[in-house]
């Protein structure tokens, strides 16, 4: 893939436009919630909803967003076992702070977004057609991005045990600051950026994929 002298190009990622006041609203499925605050506990049902401008709150053990649309929507200090996002349509959320067991975005339609300051345990991006991400200073356990499509995401000051991009189409993807125990395929990352220090590490991994055997 030709690369530009600007590549990788930044993410174009802004807060979220959220107005002064917000009114307190309840959570059901297909809510359409329009500059709402949302607390929530337990096991909560807000799937295939509409959420614009609005603040979470959350101390939960599964919040479902399943096929939801979320547009200018901030998470902050979050603790959720289980957030389900898969199919949703999202645009300019930011998930700031706390702690996701699951955080599950297959399929997902991503449109600006910002992970910051997160604690996860499992991230699924599966399938996902994400444009303008950035996920920084946090904690993944295990990363998963088969079949994704990643335009214009950057890793920053984040560390992650299990990286698994197969089937993955990248472009303008900045992976430099993925600080990674294991990439489960190395050539699914073409159309990355990667330290030299990265390529290194992943030297025995390019070499087997391409079917060189390397011996001492």
């Amino acid at each position: 893939m030709a690369r530009s002298p600007e590549s990788p190009a930044t993410p174009r990622v802004s807060p979220p436009d959220l107005p002064p006041h917000l009114d307190a609203a309840s959570a059901r499925r297909g809510a359409d919630l329009l500059a709402a605050s949302l607390e929530l506990t337990g096991t909560v049902d807000l799937a295939h909803s509409s959420l614009e401008q609005c603040t979470i709150a959350a101390d939960a053990d599964a919040v479902d967003l399943t096929g939801a649309t979320l547009i200018d929507v901030d998470l902050g200090g979050v603790r959720i076992a289980s957030l389900r996002m898969r199919d949703a349509s999202i645009r300019r959320v930011r998930i700031g702070g706390g702690r996701i067991g699951t955080l599950d975005l297959s399929s997902a339609r991503i449109d600006e977004l910002l992970l910051g300051d997160v604690r996860i345990d499992y991230l699924n991006l599966g399938g996902a057609k994400a444009t303008d991400v950035e996920i920084e200073r946090c904690d993944i356990r295990t990363v998963d991005m088969p079949q994704a499509e990643l335009t214009r995401v950057r890793f920053t000051d984040t560390r992650s045990d299990e990286v698994d991009p197969r089937g993955m189409r990248a472009t303008h993807t900045d992976l430099r600051g993925l600080d990674a125990g294991a990439f489960l395929d190395a050539n699914s990352l073409r159309g990355t950026t990667l330290s030299g220090f990265q390529v290194q590490q992943l030297a025995p991994l390019l070499a087997a994929g391409i079917g060189i055997q390397v011996k001492d």
